[in-house]
């Protein structure tokens, strides 16, 4: 046995390592660095280098998924939307009755937004870009379009019930119900100093939801 293959086997039997590839969690990965880079910086502050640097991977295949910053950017925002609206789904708001669906939608929305604050960081970052990349999007208008119809089956299901008042515009209603607690979350830290009050203790949250599904309520009983 000569000296280079003592205490193993002959260069010639040992595996040859074989480099795997798996392009959906290269792609995954990059998506979630992506994420988390943008929610933080914003589209002008994150950088691709940053972002490969995350993800583990060359720069160059962030531009084979994806083409360009922008590109990655939409794909993150078309991810995130996709995202709330599958949690939406598994809330099988149809087996509800009209009044706890509500109820169960407008809480649902409000914890959603707890629990992923970079959903509402990416919004306000494409908003500031005039809502440029979404724009382009070939499938966020399908990912809203059964949200829409979901609420609105509701709506009908309340008025033949006699509980909902008759006319009420489903993207209206889900406007209004984002709105309750988006404003809410992005301007915590300005509310609580103007009003001298800790908006983010377990006790104003529970208030603010509480509130949020009593207004939301009070709007859609019928009179």
């Amino acid at each position: 046995m000569t000296q280079g293959n003592r205490g193993g086997a002959p260069a010639s039997k040992r595996p040859a390592k074989r480099a795997t590839r798996d392009p959906e969690r290269t792609r995954a990965r990059i998506l979630s660095a992506a994420k988390s880079a943008f929610a933080e910086a914003g589209l002008g502050g994150a950088r691709v280098d940053e972002i490969a640097a995350r993800a583990k991977v060359n720069k160059r295949m962030i531009y084979h998924y994806f083409g360009n910053k922008d590109g990655l950017f939409l794909a993150v925002l078309e991810g995130t939307y996709a995202d709330i609206r599958k949690a939406e789904r598994e809330l099988d708001l149809g087996d509800l009755d009209p009044v706890e669906a509500i109820k169960t939608l407008v809480a649902a929305t409000w914890e959603y937004y707890l629990r992923n604050p970079e959903f509402l960081r990416l919004i306000n970052s494409e908003n500031l870009h005039g809502g440029r990349h979404l724009a382009k999007s070939k499938i966020i208008r399908e990912l809203h379009s059964p949200f829409v119809q979901m609420v609105a089956e509701i709506l009908e299901r309340g008025e033949r019930a006699g509980v909902f008042r008759k006319g009420v515009d489903p993207v209206q209603l889900n406007i209004t119900i984002a709105g309750l607690g988006y404003y809410y979350l992005t301007n915590r830290h300005t509310l609580s100093i103007i009003f001298d009050r800790d908006l983010m203790t377990p006790e104003a949250l529970s208030a603010r939801v509480d509130f949020m599904i009593e207004n939301v309520l009070g709007y859609l009983m019928a009179r």
